[in-house]
């Protein structure tokens, strides 16, 4: 569910932030993607999903792919998570060989109720953070993960509310500021800025030059096939930053459905923690949903 953060109540009991935060990694494990270590740090508050995919030609059963690439695919993926376990974190990993990879992060995402999914580009250490406030989105969220994640660092943090469409961006920034010091942030940490777009997604990605890292959320389709979508994926591309795309909270109708179905494009393995390899075995087609 996403909604106008400027009309809802964004207080945490004693300032607290409300969701641990789950962060769902995706990485295209056969093209040599891996997580840059100061990004493993910033992550350390998290819960860390990765989840291995990689795209096969239509005409490629996933089964033969899952045969012909797992044990490559999970030395990979062990190798990201092997830095997360030098950091002191447990983490889960997945390995999937799909048709559909915009089908298969959401679907993955649902399953480990992920907080927000990570475009994993290139930093160096974490000190400026731009959180892009814009449109029906889940502010308060945005606040929790921001919170969670630079609650014992020493990063700056600048609120930018992208006005269009209606939206009274100054209020949610201004919102968004106060929470953030609510939940013992320093003000000297913090600048509020608002400006108008008629472009949000590319004015965001453009402006991932000047920060360490990027946290947007979700606010609908658009934004995951600017970030993961084959049509624009040149505008993922072109991010210079790592991106945090904080997932809208399911209606009730969505929470009520069956989250366990693989897609038919679908072969995945059995998840796993920070314990070492998962089988091979493979998941059951299952109708799209």
């Amino acid at each position: 569910m996403s909604w106008d953060a400027t009309t809802d109540a964004m207080d945490a009991e004693d300032g607290q932030v409300r969701e641990p935060p789950t962060v769902l990694i995706p990485v295209r494990v056969l093209e040599g993607q891996t997580i840059p270590e100061p990004l493993v740090d910033f992550l350390a508050p998290a819960k860390i999903v990765v989840l291995g995919y990689h795209v096969l030609p239509d005409q490629t059963p996933t089964e033969q792919g899952s045969m012909q690439f797992e044990d490559r695919a999970q030395e990979a993926v062990d190798a990201i998570a092997e830095a997360f376990r030098d950091a002191g974190r447990d983490i889960e990993t997945r390995v999937v060989f799909t048709h559909n990879r915009d089908q298969t992060v959401e679907r993955v995402a649902e399953e480990v109720g992920a907080t927000a999914m990570l475009l994993p580009n290139p930093t160096g250490e974490v000190e400026d953070v731009l959180v892009a406030v814009r449109g029906k989105i889940d502010v308060a969220r945005l606040v929790d993960l921001v919170a969670a994640l630079l609650a014992d660092d020493d990063g700056q943090v600048t609120l930018w509310g992208v006005k269009g469409g209606g939206y009274d961006a100054e209020s949610a920034v201004q919102r968004a500021d106060a929470t953030l010091e609510q939940r013992g942030f320093d003000p000297a940490r913090i600048t509020v800025e608002t400006s108008d777009s008629e472009t949000p997604i590319y004015d965001i990605v453009a402006r991932t030059a000047e920060f360490d890292v990027v946290v947007m959320g979700e606010g609908g389709p658009p934004v995951l096939s600017a970030l993961f979508g084959d049509d624009a994926e040149r505008v993922a591309e072109g991010a210079a930053a790592p991106v945090l795309v904080v997932r809208d909270l399911p209606e009730p109708a969505e929470e009520a459905a069956d989250d366990e179905q693989v897609s038919e494009d679908d072969t995945a393995t059995e998840p796993t923690d920070s314990g070492g390899p998962v089988s091979g075995d493979d998941r059951p087609d299952e109708s799209t949903e």
